[in-house]
């Protein structure tokens, strides 16, 4: 990743309001053609950040960079970003056309070339033949298609989307991921990605940026986020995670697809029975009975099929993390 050039780049931001939430020293360094992800919980700081990059907020210290050029005294208008809002924010008044060329005609581009443009932008994002609808005749996945082509006809150096399918249903919001990320990648452009849904992050994310009250936990790729967390936040933030508190104080992480079921009490550490059995497709989760704790198991449906309610059954795994007390 560090041999690409460098897209945009965030030196020592500092932003605060007034109750004393915000950021501290961030430090970014997003690639061009990077689909980097800021993923965390309502109010960890990640909207703030991407409203600083968009101009939508004003850093109280530090610097933003994008194509190696300070923007942090711009206005939103003048930045090379584009942003696209939860709420789509598209002006019912107007048709969609004059949605989609209202940018352009302030940027004083000739009719036909608008026209032209904004004929292949409809093609990229399969909304032809919407032109003369208005907003309130289309969808919220059709909307927020329309909202994401506005912002590409502007053609950014970074387009911004702050948590854009949170308001769709979850069938919608797994088209529109897989739609947003072809379109990423046939026009090469760099993202800046918004969302607190660590599946949709993994998903499409060249790397994560998991943050927490502010601070950056980790940044990586979905990959090493999600086999090597650097703390039990981000372990637990991640994907499905049995943690097993030790007596000495530590705790044993460990993924339910990494557990290894064996019928029949081992006479060891790991002995329990199953509680429960969950069938869910292809595979079943397992709730295994270990003492006094319950460790949830992933199985294969048929290997989850030869096991029973209540059987004695032992646990065994080679893949876990250890964060010490």
């Amino acid at each position: 990743m560090s041999e690409r050039a460098v897209k945009l780049e965030i030196r020592n931001m500092t932003k605060l309001f007034k109750q004393g939430d915000g950021v501290r020293n961030v430090n970014l360094t997003v690639y061009e053609g990077e689909f980097l992800t800021m993923l965390g919980p309502s109010g960890c700081g990640k909207t703030t950040i991407l409203r600083a990059i968009g101009g939508f907020l004003e850093a109280d210290e530090g610097d933003i960079l994008i194509d190696g050029r300070s923007v942090i005294k711009l206005p939103p208008e003048k930045r090379p970003t584009a942003m696209v809002f939860q709420s789509y924010n598209l002006w019912s008044h107007m048709t969609i056309y004059d949605n989609l060329a209202f940018g352009l005609r302030i940027r004083k581009l000739p009719k036909a070339e608008i026209r032209e443009r904004i004929r292949e932008m409809l093609e990229l994002v399969k909304m032809s033949g919407v032109e003369k609808k208005y907003p309130a005749q289309l969808s919220g996945g059709q909307q927020q298609r329309v909202a994401i082509a506005r912002a590409l006809l502007l053609q950014p150096s970074v387009l911004l989307l702050d948590e854009p399918f949170s308001a769709l249903d979850a069938k919608i919001r797994l088209q529109m991921r897989e739609e947003l990320k072809r379109i990423q990648q046939d026009l090469k452009i760099t993202v800046v990605f918004v969302t607190h849904d660590q599946e949709e992050a993994m998903a499409i994310s060249d790397r994560i940026v998991v943050m927490n009250k502010g601070v950056f936990e980790q940044v990586g790729t979905p990959t090493e986020i999600y086999d090597k967390p650097v703390s039990r936040y981000v372990a637990s933030f991640i994907g499905e995670m049995n943690f097993i508190e030790e007596p000495d104080g530590k705790t044993i992480a460990v993924r339910p697809e990494a557990i290894k079921l064996t019928k029949g009490n081992g006479n060891g550490k790991w002995d329990g029975r199953i509680r429960t059995i969950m069938m869910l497709g292809h595979f079943a989760e397992i709730i295994v009975q270990v003492g006094d704790q319950n460790i949830k198991v992933f199985q294969p449906r048929h290997i989850s099929d030869t096991f029973s309610l209540n059987e004695p059954v032992s646990l065994s795994f080679d893949k876990y993390h250890v964060f010490e007390a």
